[in-house]
């Protein structure tokens, strides 16, 4: 199996950093292979603007997916966008590391979707879903959260379950034609000099998160996707049928 780790955070000494480390140690160690696209490292463009198509087809109004379309049909793609739909293309899994910044993804990595799944290219009216690009490959997200795991309930301070705060991009992800495995979350992890814990616990805590992610790793294989409908549970207007 061939893993690509999209990994979000501009530091690498970060838990985040730690995290992408751990998987790509776990998957080598299980015989797989691993590329990471570290978004902030290679200074990725996360804003989509008329200056990445230098073939417009339309010149006097920057309409993002028709030049998308057009960008994706004569191979005159951002070179940045080029390179990231091949590491997409050659995945086998697809990993999304990231903190959970205001409940939700980084906005860089909001901008990675919005630049790299190209319309028109990557999907169409009839490329989605269960029927979609990326069909075949799996995808999942690793988040960290300063909160204690115990808050992420529906009416808990975390702001909700995680399946809950995720549901857009996970959504997004199935959209696009993955096979969508539940979120992993890596909680209470924080600055050592705001944590709760005492130092050695803290430290303790740390190792345990990264053991546990390495385990979950392993068995990344045998997890339970996600249950999202098809086209063939909606009607022609795009209601689900019923029973």
């Amino acid at each position: 199996m061939h893993v690509l780790i999209v990994h979000c955070h501009p530091e690498q000494q970060s838990f985040n950093g730690s995290l992408t480390r751990r998987a790509v140690k776990t998957l080598k160690a299980t015989g797989h292979s691993v590329e990471i696209s570290d978004l902030y490292a290679e200074d990725f463009d996360p804003v989509e603007r008329d200056q990445h198509y230098k073939n417009r087809i339309e010149t006097k109004r920057f309409d993002i997916l028709s030049e998308q379309r057009h960008a994706y049909k004569t191979g005159t793609l951002p070179k940045d966008v080029q390179r990231e739909i091949q590491r997409l293309e050659k995945c086998d899994l697809l990993i999304l590391q990231f903190p959970l910044w205001w409940h939700q993804q980084p906005a860089i990595l909001k901008g990675w979707f919005d630049r790299v799944f190209v319309g028109g290219g990557l999907y169409t009216s009839k490329m989605r879903y269960d029927k979609g690009y990326f069909k075949g490959k799996s995808a999942i997200c690793s988040v960290t959260s300063g909160a204690p795991k115990s808050t992420f309930t529906a009416s808990g301070r975390g702001g909700g379950e995680i399946e809950a705060l995720l549901k857009s991009i996970n959504f997004s992800l199935h959209y696009m034609g993955f096979t969508v495995l539940p979120p992993y979350l890596s909680a209470e992890i924080q600055n050592k000099d705001f944590t709760y814990m005492s130092p050695e616990k803290f430290e303790l805590h740390l190792t345990e998160s990264m053991a546990k992610w390495g385990k979950h790793l392993e068995n990344i294989q045998n997890i339970k996707p996600l249950n999202f409908p098809g086209w063939n549970d909606w009607d022609e207007n795009g209601v689900e049928k019923k029973a």
